[in-house]
């Protein structure tokens, strides 16, 4: 791969895991302060929330190979 493509690929991939990151730790903030409304689904919609915020971490600290 180019030394372009590269730069284009790694780019995008830290825009998608600021993306990422973002929606995830929302998702995490709006299913703590809305426990009583989810009931049972708490849990279920945490652990989304949590999946979502490690996957844009890893995408944010992660370097491509050269």
């Amino acid at each position: 791969m180019s030394e372009e493509g590269t730069f284009w690929a790694s780019l995008a991939e830290k825009f998608f895991g600021l993306l990422l990151t973002i929606i995830g730790a929302l998702f995490l903030y709006f299913t703590v302060t809305s426990t009583t409304v989810l009931g049972v689904f708490t849990a279920f919609f945490g652990f989304l929330g949590i999946v979502l915020l490690a996957v844009g971490l890893f995408l944010l600290l992660v370097r491509p190979p050269e």
